[in-house]
């Protein structure tokens, strides 16, 4: 599995309909559930409004072409790593770990709730939900 495609290679389909609206439904509850969890237990919000957007520092790979661009987007806003931070965190006990994995969390779902999908390599306004921007 690759986290790009070429430029060359054909452009996978999108999600549309009923299913594009389910996944930027779960965006939303993922986007909401991490700011409850955030909430909940008591992180700073100084913190939260700080990194909030961190993760769209991975749009400066696009200076170096879409297939990186597309590539560090994708590290950057797939669940898999705050997942992966977030059972560190907690198997550790490390409260600062459990508090950015929530915030990057937040971050992937308020970006997927607002049509901001996965990019393909091949532009950055290719993605799994759809393209973006204007036509």
């Amino acid at each position: 599995m690759t986290l790009a495609l070429s430029p060359s290679a054909s452009l996978a389909p999108s999600a549309s309909g009923g299913v594009r609206l389910v996944l930027r439904a779960e965006g939303l509850m993922l986007l909401g559930v991490a700011t409850l969890i955030h909430a909940w237990a008591g992180f700073s919000w100084i913190q939260f409004d700080g990194l909030f957007l961190a993760p769209d520092l991975s749009l400066a790979a696009y200076a170096f072409g879409p297939i990186w661009g597309a590539a560090a987007y994708n590290a950057a806003h797939a669940t898999l790593a705050p997942l992966a931070l977030a059972a560190a965190a907690l198997a550790l006990h490390w409260t600062l770990g459990e508090a950015l994995a929530l915030i990057w969390l937040a971050h992937v779902g308020f970006d997927r709730a607002l049509g901001y999908g996965l990019k393909y390599g091949s532009a950055f306004a290719d993605t799994h939900l759809g393209r973006i921007g204007r036509p």
